[in-house]
């Protein structure tokens, strides 16, 4: 399977480096040139466009930011979806996008329409773990959609992740990732406040933070606070926005369903109000 890749940040560039190490023909696309220089000492090739990447692959993954950005770069009018129609009359397989962004789950299912009537086909494949994780090949890819397409994309997938969980139809995997994502950021309010009420306490914040990370009461988002000097202000820097926008997201489909998340909503609520980003 020849394999493009846009989207090459912090998570997505050692992806597409794991691909290209794994033996796939690779092609990459950037709006930002000097983003692909990383790659000068890979077989990877460079595409000019989102269409000239397109009609040199059979599956194409993206891992940009959010949902503008995955419109944009498969509907623009030198796009992915643009180059696999130029390029169908030479093709004998019919070619996949698969979505590692996180986004709103109906993007996918409107985008996976689209394709379809292209006779292309979508899934959506959020990810979650970071660099560090994909350096490993521990990724972990949350899929929604066709379960033979998702088996073609496998070995793929499987140069960077594990596990790779299928959840069901197109969008699954983005509801799956936003839940993910609610309760880390709920996770972050419990875990500040616990060390903030430690040291009121006479308790050493970082001796806490010790013990409850290797206690029962340990989490993700206790050591991503450790790591940030027991405050949020690093990761909130970093992630704040992205987490509003998905904290959001879950919020928008929790009222669209008629349901009441409850105190896990609530409490990542409190984590962004915490970060000055109230929802």
């Amino acid at each position: 399977m020849r394999v493009g890749f846009i989207g090459l940040g912090s998570q997505g560039g050692p992806m597409a480096r794991r691909i290209v190490e794994g033996g796939y023909q690779t092609t990459l696309w950037a709006r930002r040139a000097a983003s692909t220089d990383p790659y000068a000492d890979t077989k990877a090739k460079i595409a000019e466009t989102p269409a000239a990447l397109a009609a040199e692959s059979d599956l194409v993954c993206l891992c940009v930011v959010g949902d503008a950005d995955v419109r944009e770069v498969l509907e623009r009018e030198d796009g992915v979806l643009a180059g696999f129609a130029a390029s169908a009359p030479g093709r004998s397989t019919r070619p996949v996008i698969a979505i590692h962004s996180t986004v709103h789950p109906d993007t996918c299912r409107d985008l996976a329409s689209a394709a379809a009537a292209q006779g292309i086909s979508l899934i959506d494949a959020p990810v979650s773990g970071g660099a560090p994780a994909v350096e490993a090949g521990r990724l972990l890819v949350m899929a929604g959609g066709d379960t033979a397409t998702l088996e073609r994309c496998l070995p793929v997938f499987e140069t960077y992740a594990n596990p790779v969980v299928h959840l069901g139809d197109i969008g699954a995997g983005q509801t799956t990732k936003l839940l993910n994502n609610l309760l880390f950021t709920a996770h972050m309010a419990t875990a500040v406040s616990t060390l903030e009420l430690g040291e009121r306490l006479g308790v050493s914040p970082q001796k806490l933070g010790e013990v409850i990370g290797n206690g029962s009461g340990n989490s993700f988002a206790l050591g991503r606070i450790l790591a940030g000097g027991g405050s949020l202000d690093q990761i909130a820097t970093h992630a704040g926005d992205l987490l509003r926008k998905d904290v959001r997201l879950i919020g928008e489909l929790a009222a669209a369903a008629g349901i009441t998340p409850g105190a896990v909503l609530d409490t990542a609520d409190a984590t962004l109000a915490l970060m000055g980003r109230p929802r």
